[in-house]
């Protein structure tokens, strides 16, 4: 009986924690494609490479995912904790955790619109960097001469600017940067035309116009690209985009927002008729003032013949004391203090120099007796016994330099580098033979 239970056990299979992990990526790649989930995100992370990480929740439930750069620069709003939101992704298998991530293709927020998402994020960011404030809102010239516009060459918008400025002040410089408006490569050719009109410092002021539209119809003027580049441009902009009821990014970066292209047109320069009657006004004032001061000189002339012999005898009492004040310089120069405290002042400076002088010499004197110092330190028999060798003397008192000086069994006297020995020669040995030329005891 046990032999036919041995038979009957099934074959053992054994997966590695690799292979395991392996077939259960396959099995989530092909049953989980293309799915939608629906949760709050929360943990939102930006990596340096771009992608983005975050969480899913569902009450005690949560989903990791992951959003690579590449389908990260397309979603219309950027992950944001809180968001509920529907993720379109598939199902993937990070082996090295052995842990599963949605990798999110697409997401679409739940009871809020994308655009409206992606607005008002970039709103927020951009109104903290103070993009939006008043203070560097540029004024726009009283009366410009030149005036660029960046729009789409076809439409309506562009001919509706050019009749409206040529009713209302004709003659003046327009020049067109054509640019689309809507669509792919709005967005860089909008920027190109603010660009150029920025580079170029031609235009004075530049008019961003487009007509009204949607939302998605008017996102190219919600891209964080073309706000900055209006904020970048060297001359005054004003974004006259949509209708009187449309707001966009643009308007609010801008340094003045116009209810619609007419309107920028009729903001931009006055009519000739408003121009003449505020120079008329600003003649009346003129007058006004020219009367002013020809009623005031005249009433400073008649004061002038009551006050004319009380001002003379000013004069004349001002002119007696100057001439006090001119004597008073004099005496002040020829006073023998002051040429007293300058020979004191050069005496002061001589003494300096001396004691400056004497010092330098000290020192140069002290130099060279330190330098005779050391040479004479080195030439010193001393220095040569501080080596170890020692100086002999004979009776007589003389340096033994041959041992004839030194015959054997007389006297001599040995000079050491501290202290002295006396001697008696007990063997010689004459010439320049190795060895000792004296044996001493």
């Amino acid at each position: 009986m046990e032999q036919i239970s041995l038979a009957l056990e099934p074959e053992r299979r054994v997966f590695t924690v690799r292979e395991l992990n392996a077939a259960v990526r396959a099995l989530l790649e092909a049953g989980f494609q293309d799915i939608w989930v629906a949760g709050e995100i929360s943990g939102t992370r930006l990596a340096a490479s771009g992608h983005y990480y975050f969480t899913l929740k569902e009450q005690d439930s949560v989903l990791r995912c992951a959003c690579f750069r590449n389908n990260a620069r397309y979603l219309k709003f950027k992950p944001q904790d809180g968001v509920a939101v529907l993720a379109r992704g598939r199902l993937d298998v990070y082996e090295a955790r052995g842990e599963y991530q949605l990798l999110v293709e697409h997401l679409e927020p739940q009871g809020y619109g994308a655009l409206q998402l992606a607005f008002e994020q970039l709103k927020k960011k951009l109104a903290a960097e103070g993009l939006f404030a008043a203070a560097r809102k540029r004024p726009l010239p009283r009366l410009p001469r030149r005036i660029g516009i960046v729009t789409s060459p076809t439409g309506a918008v562009i001919r509706d600017l050019l009749n409206i400025l040529e009713r209302r002040f004709p003659g003046l410089h327009i020049r067109l940067y054509p640019a689309l408006v809507q669509g792919e490569g709005s967005i860089e050719e909008v920027c190109a035309g603010l660009d150029y009109f920025s580079r170029s410092g031609w235009a004075e002021v530049v008019i961003l116009a487009r007509g009204g539209g949607s939302l998605e119809d008017l996102w190219t003027f919600n891209e964080e690209a073309v706000a900055r580049a209006i904020a970048a441009c060297g001359a005054p902009v004003i974004s006259a985009v949509g209708h009187e009821t449309d707001f966009t990014i643009a308007d609010f970066v801008a340094d003045l927002r116009a209810p619609t292209p007419s309107a920028a047109a009729e903001l931009v320069v006055p009519t000739r008729e408003q121009l003449l009657e505020q120079i008329a006004a600003w003649r009346d004032r003129l007058e006004q003032l020219v009367r002013y001061r020809l009623l005031r000189a005249a009433r400073d002339l008649d004061e002038l013949g009551m006050e004319r012999a009380a001002s003379l005898a000013a004069r004349r009492v001002g002119r007696a004391f100057q001439r006090v004040d001119e004597l008073d310089v004099r005496l002040a120069k020829l006073d023998p203090r002051l040429r007293l405290a300058g020979m004191r002042a050069r005496l002061d400076q001589a003494a300096t120099a001396l004691a400056a002088f004497l010092t330098l010499r000290l020192g140069m004197a002290r130099t060279g007796v330190e330098s005779l110092t050391a040479q004479l330190a080195q030439l010193s028999p001393l220095a040569v016994l501080e080596r170890g060798y020692a100086i002999v003397e004979n009776e007589q008192g003389r340096i033994v330099k041959d041992p004839a000086a030194a015959p054997v069994d007389s006297a001599i006297r040995v000079r050491l580098a501290r202290g002295r020995l006396k001697a008696r020669v007990t063997e010689a040995t004459p010439g320049g033979l190795p060895g000792s030329p004296f044996v001493a005891h």
